[in-house]
This record gives C-alpha cells, structure tokens and sequence, in this order.
C-alpha cells in the first residue's frame, strides 16, 4: 500500500507516516490530487458518465477544472474545511428530518477531549461530531482511520487533508504491529496533552453491523501505552484520565447501508465468510452521505475519571454511556415488534402511522432472507438499552 508522505526526518516529525497533513503541506496535496489519473476518472465516472466511457481524456480535463475551481484560494486546514462544511449544510438539509446535538455545552470549549463513540457510519460518525463543533465555534477533531480504506493514494490525501490520522491494520508480524500501535498511542497521547487538540476514533475496529454498540478493550490498551512507557508507575486511571475520553453516542433513525451490512451478516452466516467487493467501501461512504437518515442526535457524555482498575472497566464505562445516550427512534420499536420479541417495550412507544407505513414500505424492499438481519441491526439497540440483551 502506498501513502504520500511528507519529505522530512523521524526525530523532527516522529508521526510523519499517519499524521494528518499541516497547513504548509495543503497546497502542493491539492495540486498533487488536480493531477491523480485515478481520482479523475473516479470523479467522472460519478458525474459525466457518458463522457467518462465516449471521451475519457476530455471528462477528465473537465474534471481538472472542476478540481482547481473547487479548491482555489485554499491554502491551510481551515479553508479546506470549510469548504467542506458547506458539503455537509447541504447533506443535511438534503438526507436528514433533523440533527440534534445533546451535551456538548457541559464541555470546556478551550479543553482537547478524545472522543470515543460508536461506529455505523465509515464516513458520517465523525463527520457529525466535526460538524457539532464547528457550528459551536469549536476547533475541529483529528479523526482515527484504519488504512483498510486507505487503497488509493487520492483517498489517502483527501482523508489527511480533513485531518485524518493513520490507523495500522496491515502491519505484517507482532513485533511490526505492536511497534505501530506504540507509535499510534504516543500521537493520541501527543495530540491531546501536547497540541491541545481533540481526537475522534470509535470504540471497535469496523462498524457495528449488527446494531450492537460495544466497546474494545485492546483500544483502551493501545490508548494507555505512550504514558505507561514514559511512567512505568502509572496506573490504567491516570493514563486514561489525561487523555479526558469524552464517550459520545450517535443515532440514525435509518442507517442507508442497513441492506448491505445485512447482507454481509447473513453471508456470514450461512457461507461463514464475506468477500468484500474492491470498491464496497468506497460505495459504502457515499451510500451513507447520500441515503436517507431520518433524524440524526449526536450525544456527549462526560469525561471520564482516574478510578478505572482496568482496560475492561474503562471500555464498560464507554458501553454505559454510550447505550445511556443512545436515542430510540420508531424504526428501532418497530423492528422489534416486526420479530414478535419484548412486546412490553414496544407497547408505550409513540408510533404514528407515517412511521408504520413508512417502515412497512422500507421493509417490503429487503430481500426476503435478508430480512431477520435487517431487523435485528434496529431492534438490538432497544434489548441493548434494557439490559435484555444476550450475548
């Protein structure tokens, strides 16, 4: 896998290889990325199909242009950015009934936070988090991204572009991957104490595709690595409360790749494996932006402490809050209902007849043996939330 990196020395810049870029590196990556072959034809065979297969060197000058017009006058983070922020106004606007943001106001606005949330959306998750503070005025978060999705040079760029940092999951042999999870724990560590600035990453490696929010505990023992190296006195509590881990839940009232996870959880049952397409995970990022999501609430909980004993009870205080902020919406009701399972919890819920119809019609477009599946990923979180769930 090749990544771009900036020329530079690993005593100067440790974290050269996974860190995000930096303002002085913006301009010659949006030059670089106007040029990427791949990303161009990328971009027209989504926007000028029929030139892309009649003309390709031609829909690929037009897509040049579009490029150098998007980005003129972007010369750091910042601007980038922002740009993207008006992106998500109109994603918003366009594939939500409403994004509400619960708890960021109980949060010191000057104060950086490792953000640790649950995982449904490979693009979105952070996304919404990024979008929450910049509206509040806030700085925005360097975001944990595992390199399974960095295939392309051009993903790899725009990703570090939005302050995107590097997660090793193909390292090849123990020694190599704990020596880049060392180096990971030591950037975390750095960005939050050093920088003073907030990180998002989730709680497990992938998304949860069967709507059950858990957290890793390996994660919490990456997380503490950098400061039990530089103090081998120190406890699991100190190292995690320095990093001031902020649990944060998000809740799509529809998730827009619920027939596809469904379908990867049922070949993995009845094949006992999933093979995953080249560009599933490109498609599965713009499924999620474009697709409908219903209302969308985003929930901060509150930093957690120095009294955790261990990485299992730092990721069960995670889980705790997270579920604890996790906002049911009709869908979830209603696919429990659908699977005949815990009808007392469904039977105070308010459903109007435009969620029925609404979930009806959803429903009737699922193959039908993926259908046990796609209910299961909506009616978990309401067994989840009532300590009824058996794992």
């Amino acid at each position: 896998m090749t990544h771009h990196t900036a020329p530079s020395h690993a005593a100067s810049d440790p974290w050269a290889d996974i860190r995000p870029y930096t303002d002085a590196e913006v301009e010659a990556v949006l030059q670089r990325l106007a040029r990427d072959n791949e990303l161009l034809n990328a971009l027209t065979q989504f926007r000028l199909p029929r030139l892309a297969k009649l003309a390709p060197p031609l829909a690929r000058l037009l897509a040049n242009r579009a490029v150098r017009r998007e980005v003129q006058g972007v010369r750091d983070v910042r601007a980038f950015q922002q740009r993207i922020a008006g992106y998500m106004n109109r994603m918003i606007q366009s594939s939500t009934d409403a994004f509400n943001v619960v708890g960021l106001e109980q949060l010191d606005p000057h104060t950086a936070y490792l953000f640790i949330g649950n995982h449904r959306d490979i693009s979105l998750d952070p996304a919404f988090v990024n979008y929450a503070l910049y509206q509040a005025g806030r700085n925005t978060v360097r975001i944990a991204i595992g390199d399974n999705l960095l295939k392309k040079p051009y993903v790899t760029d725009l990703m570090r572009l939005n302050k995107s940092f590097i997660v090793p999951r193909s390292a090849r042999g123990k020694r190599a991957m704990l020596a880049a999870y060392q180096n990971l724990s030591d950037y975390i560590r750095h960005s939050i104490t050093a920088d003073n600035h907030s990180i998002w990453m989730a709680q497990r490696e992938g998304r949860a595709k069967n709507g059950v929010d858990l957290t890793g505990p390996a994660i919490i023992k990456m997380l503490t690595m950098a400061r039990r190296r530089a103090d081998k006195q120190a406890s699991t509590g100190e190292a995690i409360a320095e990093l001031r881990i902020v649990p944060v839940a998000i809740s799509y009232e529809l998730d827009p790749c619920d027939v596809q996870k469904a379908r990867e959880l049922f070949d993995l049952d009845t094949q006992g494996g999933y093979a995953k397409s080249e560009f599933e995970d490109i498609a599965s990022i713009v499924a999620g932006i474009t697709g409908d999501k219903g209302r969308v609430q985003l929930n901060f909980g509150t930093p957690l402490g120095a009294d955790a004993g261990s990485a299992e009870e730092v990721a069960a205080e995670i889980d705790r809050q997270v579920i604890g902020g996790y906002r049911l919406f009709p869908t979830h009701y209603l696919a429990l209902e659908a699977l005949g399972e815990a009808p007392e919890l469904v039977s105070h819920t308010a459903i109007t007849t435009a969620d029925r119809e609404r979930f009806a019609k959803r429903l009737a477009e699922v193959p039908e043996e993926l259908r046990p599946y796609w209910l299961a990923q909506y009616a978990n979180p309401v067994k989840h939330k009532a300590g009824r769930l058996t794992r």
